[in-house]
């Protein structure tokens, strides 16, 4: 049993609305035998893994797991539920698994649960993965690991997952974000994170946020600098200087008198800071133990206090204890160490709220100074202090105080964060008590600022070991978010089979026209507001992440496909607006999907992540996505649904009519919107850019759909149809239904690759040209299903009698010349009378298919690629056609685009609407 290969799906997906990873696992020789074929497997798997027996299962009760255990159950599934109680374990909180059949035997995908807030780069899912079938292997073939082994190999996941986990800090800013709904996007697995969309959207990195000022960070990581400006300010602050050598150092001292404290003129955590230090010996010991330009200051009397100021406020404040321990009598200073080590809340570095204390040189010095060594035993209530320093870095503890503070030494903190110019800062304060007011500055200073500190570690605040906890995270979102708001900026999503990119690009348009700066995803690429910023397929989690995250954008138009959302997930959490343009047959066959069903499963995640009181889009005419209003998860009841559709009689738009609903129909040659009984026209279909005077009936659908998401992100309906008379399909929505001239022929140009597109494309030019004037150069894409090509090519032959075919450049994989003879034998046997010719490559299909059209005849050329496409029409000398065609000796385009010839109405009667 192996893991073949495994990735993270990072937003909501068709499997649950937080990220996971799906894992392909070969089960190997393990393929077909289930838990009861192994004698005494179920019992050894519970002695290893005792949690196992509360997991629930499908039964929804503890217990279910242990059930199918017993009644037999495959191996990727028991390791998918060891995966989770392994994770548990280490106290990576997750519970939701599931195991299905892939597309080969033996195969199956293993979808487990990962944290909301773990890095999409994190290597704990599979390194679990990998465990749990390395455990299951082992009961398998015998008797399993001992205890101490699986302690052992847990403690190195807990380890692993704790270097990759955001600290406290950022951790409590994440949570207080997620409460307010701010969206949260962590940068790989530092601390870095983005918080809300567009224009709105800010960075946090630890307590640090996009507006802090270098230069505050500046002065206050310069402790003699800081001190020095405090100072002439008239803050109190410990008298001292700084030093660039021993002599000058000594020299402090004898000035300062002691005890004194030297620390690095750069240090930050406490790190070889000094305390009190009263002999010259001593001083000249921690210069050398820091090697550069130190700090010598007058040691202040008093307690340690560390206040927190957010946005000019004091937010928290809190006590802090050195490292120390409490004898018993019993048991030596390193054996209490170990004790106190032990506590959960205690682990390396700032990954928990308390830090385990090391036994290094520093505290040696500490003990030697009392009389103690490790080895010491302290009686019984006897404290034994290890740190001079009071920092949580070293293994110290924190009380709160924030409700003690006295309104003197309120003031005094604000006035230090205002002079050094943070936004956020932890000020450290030696004082006899912060519930009295601060004494006066001056030579014989007895208390003050000891410290500022920019990026203040909140795990004192937020976990004290006295007193109560505050939720400092909150304070700090709430001063980058004021006034409650939830950093997000207008989303529309749109999906569908057909028509995506066309209703995305329209709906790009329509809301640029209201002011806005619009950042798009679609098949071609990314743009920000009307540029490209790159070109690709850019459907997928990554584009909409882009578009999110860049500061120029104040509404979000994500063209979303069923490729990128099943093999990463969503791009985003949430939509204001979700479209379903159509669902129809097309990559069935492709990951996993083997029915419209499944197609329309995938498609029905974009409507489940409407927001509550958002917009669902819908078409009216498509029965597989009126199917989607019903379903539990879309929760159609919290959302306004508003459909679209071309047949005004559809009695689904007269019942939601009739309750008083929205909707946006084509009626008596118009585009309308409806609202209950109330009717407003806004734009004849003749004048709709791209429709040809009405031909291209699915064009009216894409339009409809586009005005239906811009109206509900607040285009005015008044300026509607301005905004579409402005839109240029050539240039705006290029190579779909795109017209040239090249002499006296059309050049009909389309991106239609399965059989409802070719079907709606067919139509336009025989309601245009006749269905004798059309001549065909296609392709088709080798990726799909060999029905769904057969299906194409029958569309094909039934609406053409010369045809040109030709192969993709990418075969995906398929031999060459396959697909080519696939589709001819097709048409064929529907059309026996057919002429096809085949050619070698776009450029001789072209070619082959302008010779077999006369004058006044159309040539429909479906591509794989625009660009290559675009460049070959211009060396041919194509001129853009416009909306009108080139007709020789026929009806004219406004009776065409009124109704379809009848022979050819017969002869496409049977083909699908593209809705």
């Amino acid at each position: 049993m192996k893991i073949e290969s495994l990735r993270r799906l990072r937003g909501p997906n068709v499997y649950l609305s937080r990220p996971a990873v799906v894992a392909r696992v070969d089960l190997g020789e393990l393929a077909g035998e289930e838990t009861t074929d192994v004698t005494g497997f179920t019992e050894r798997l519970l002695r290893a893994v005792p949690g196992l027996a509360e997991h629930h299962c499908a039964a929804g009760v503890p217990g279910g797991f242990v059930s199918r255990l017993r009644n037999g159950t495959y191996f990727g599934h028991v390791s998918e539920h060891v995966c989770i109680e392994l994770s548990q374990l280490i106290g990576r909180d997750i519970s939701f698994g599931r195991t299905v059949a892939a597309d080969r035997p033996g195969v199956y995908d293993v979808i487990i649960e990962c944290p909301v807030d773990e890095s999409p780069e994190s290597s704990v899912p599979g390194e679990l993965l990998e465990a749990a079938i390395g455990l299951v292997l082992e009961v398998h073939s015998g008797s399993g690991p001992s205890a101490r082994t699986l302690a052992e190999r847990l403690s190195g996941l807990a380890e692993l997952a704790e270097r990759e986990a955001t600290g406290p800090s950022t951790r409590s800013i994440i949570a207080a974000a997620r409460l307010r709904g701010i969206p949260v996007e962590r940068f790989d697995d530092l601390s870095l994170v983005r918080l809300g969309w567009g224009h709105r959207r800010r960075l946090a990195w630890a307590a640090m946020t996009d507006r802090t000022s270098a230069v505050g960070v500046d002065i206050a990581g310069d402790k003699h600098v800081t001190r020095r400006l405090l100072d002439e300010a008239g803050i109190p602050v410990a008298p001292g200087g700084v030093a660039a050598t021993a002599g000058d150092a000594v020299r402090l001292l004898g000035e300062l008198g002691a005890p004194v404290v030297v620390k690095p003129r750069h240090g930050r955590q406490g790190h070889l800071v000094a305390l009190h230090l009263d002999t010259a010996d001593a001083v000249e010991r921690a210069w050398a133990a820091i090697g550069g330009e130190v700090v010598v200051e007058r040691h202040l009397a008093g307690r340690d206090y560390r206040v927190l100021v957010v946005s000019g406020e004091v937010v928290a404040a809190a006590e802090r204890v050195a490292a120390h321990v409490v004898g018993d009598g019993r048991a030596t200073i390193a054996e209490l160490v170990g004790r106190v080590n032990a506590d959960p809340r205690r682990g390396a570095g700032h990954s928990r709220v308390l830090t385990r204390i090391v036994l290094d040189e520093a505290v040696e010095e500490v003990l030697r100074r009392t009389g103690h060594t490790p080895e010491s035993v302290p009686e019984e209530g006897r404290v034994v202090r290890l740190r001079d320093a009071a920092n949580l870095s070293t293994g110290g503890t924190s009380r709160d105080v924030t409700d003690q503070v006295h309104p003197d030494v309120t003031r005094l903190c604000r006035r230090v964060a205002a002079l050094v110019g943070l936004d956020i800062a932890g000020i450290d304060l030696r004082l006899p008590d912060i519930a009295a007011p601060v004494p006066p500055t001056g030579e014989q200073a007895t208390a003050g600022v000891i410290e500022v500190n920019a990026v203040p570690g909140l795990r004192m605040h937020l976990a004290p070991v006295h007193g109560r906890a505050r939720d400092v995270g909150d304070a700090i979102v709430r001063a980058m978010f004021p006034g409650g708001s939830d950093g997000r900026i207008p989303a529309v999503a749109i999906t569908g089979t057909n028509g995506k990119t066309t209703v995305t690009r329209l709906t790009a348009h329509l809301l640029s026209g209201s002011g806005m700066r619009v950042g798009m995803t679609s098949t071609d690429g990314v743009s920000i507001d009307g540029r490209i910023i790159q070109v690709a397929d850019a459907t997928g989690p990554r584009s909409a992440q882009m578009v999110l995250g860049d500061p120029q954008v104040e509404v979000a138009v994500l063209e979303t496909a069923r490729g990128g959302l099943l093999r990463r997930g969503l791009g985003y959490d949430w939509s204001d607006v979700g479209v379903i343009t159509n669902i129809t047959a097309d990559h069935l066959g492709q990951d996993g999907l083997d029915s419209i069903e499944d197609l329309a499963h995938v498609k029905a995640v974009v409507a489940e992540r409407v927001r509550d009181g958002g917009t669902l889009v819908l078409n009216a005419d498509d029965p597989w996505v009126r199917s989607l209003a019903g379903r539990p998860r879309v929760r159609a009841d919290r959302k306004r649904l508003i459909w679209f559709g071309l047949d005004a009689g559809n009695p689904v738009l007269g019942e939601h009519l009739a309750r008083g609903g929205a909707a946006y129909v084509l009626h008596d040659g118009w585009l309308v919107q409806a609202t209950g009984a109330r009717r407003t026209p806004l734009m004849r279909l003749a004048e709709v850019p791209g429709a040809y005077g009405g031909a291209a009936l699915h064009v009216a659908a894409d339009t409809l759909a586009a005005i239906a998401a811009a109206r509900a992100l607040g285009a005015r309906p008044e300026n509607l149809a301005d905004r579409l008379a402005e839109f240029d399909p050539s240039v705006e929505n290029p190579g779909r239904g795109t017209l040239f001239r090249v002499g006296d022929v059309s050049v009909f140009v389309d991106y239609a690759h399965n059989p409802a597109a070719l079907a709606a494309t067919l139509r336009t030019l025989h309601r245009l040209w006749g269905a004798e004037r059309c001549v065909a150069a296609v392709t088709l894409p080798g990726d799909r299903r060999e029905d769904l090509l057969a299906a194409s090519a029958q569309v094909l032959a039934d609406g053409l009698t010369r045809v040109v075919l030709y192969e993709d450049e990418d075969r995906q994989g398929r031999p060459a010349g396959e697909v080519v003879a696939l589709i001819e034998r097709e048409m064929r046997a529907r059309r026996p009378q057919l002429t096809a010719v085949r050619a070698d490559g776009y450029r001789s299909a072209v070619a082959a298919a302008l010779r077999l059209a006369g004058p006044g005849e159309v040539v429909l050329v479906i591509y794989e690629k625009w660009e290559p496409m675009r460049a070959h029409l211009a060396e041919l000398g194509a001129v853009p056609g416009g909306g009108a065609p080139v007709l020789s000796g026929v009806t004219s385009l406004s009776s065409r685009a009124a109704g379809a010839v009848p022979h050819v109405t017969r002869e496409l009667t049977g083909l699908p609407a593209r809705g």
